[in-house]
């Protein structure tokens, strides 16, 4: 049998490596553009009408129509500023010593498979005709990641209490599966979020080859 040869990541590092950056643009410019849809021009402009079809939305329901790219679209819209600015400094904090650690190419990979896990896992247990958006299925793939690779490394909350990374991750998904069964969180996509670390967890043991199916090389850290 061909013997498996140890994945060796990259090890130039970056504050603001190349495909966060380019994330946190594009982000950015979506953004931009819902604002200027929104508050600027009519509803029935060919913006409006783009933009509409970017969010997630249940199929065979009576709301707008499913299509298949609005498993990654819907990755690029936010529904305020707040949820813009928070998702993408997460993206940042935790994503740039993963990408630094992994490469850009295995880190896209990574992010965009959360992202889809994540709207699989939303279309699978919710039904009600309403728009899905946000980066926050990746965000949360990319939190586990780190809580995986970092996991004694304190982060702070609010800046003043200190809390190791594993028992950040271990709380944001607790809550976020508590949230999910009892639907104390009305609007926010929490099976979604949940989608995105458990396809993460799932990318990562196959990477470190803990699967029955192997890698051709194993990530080790």
């Amino acid at each position: 049998m061909p013997q498996r040869t140890q994945y060796r990541p990259p090890t130039r590092v970056s504050v603001m490596p190349p495909v966060i950056k380019n994330l946190l643009i594009l982000n950015g410019l979506f953004f931009l553009a819902q604002f200027v849809a929104a508050e600027t021009l009519a509803r029935s402009s060919m913006l409006a009408s783009v933009l509409d079809l970017m969010p997630l939305y249940p199929p065979g329901t009576a709301g707008p129509d499913f299509w298949p790219w609005q498993l990654v679209s819907y990755g690029f819209l936010h529904g305020s500023f707040g949820h813009l600015f928070f998702n993408m400094f997460a993206l940042w904090m935790f994503g740039v010593q993963i990408e630094n650690r992994w490469g850009s190419q295995r880190f896209v990979f990574f992010y965009f498979s959360c992202v889809i896990g994540a709207a699989l896992t939303h279309l699978a247990f919710v039904s009600a005709p309403i728009p899905t958006v946000g980066a926050s299925g990746g965000v949360y793939g990319i939190l586990l990641a780190f809580g995986m690779m970092f996991p004694n490394q304190p982060i702070y909350i609010w800046f003043l209490f200190p809390i190791k990374a594993k028992w950040l991750v271990a709380g944001f998904g607790a809550l976020e599966l508590y949230s999910a069964v009892t639907g104390t969180q009305a609007g926010v996509a929490n099976f979604a979020h949940l989608g995105g670390m458990v396809i993460g967890f799932l990318l990562i043991q196959y990477w470190r080859g803990k699967l029955p199916v192997q890698p051709d090389r194993v990530m080790r850290w």
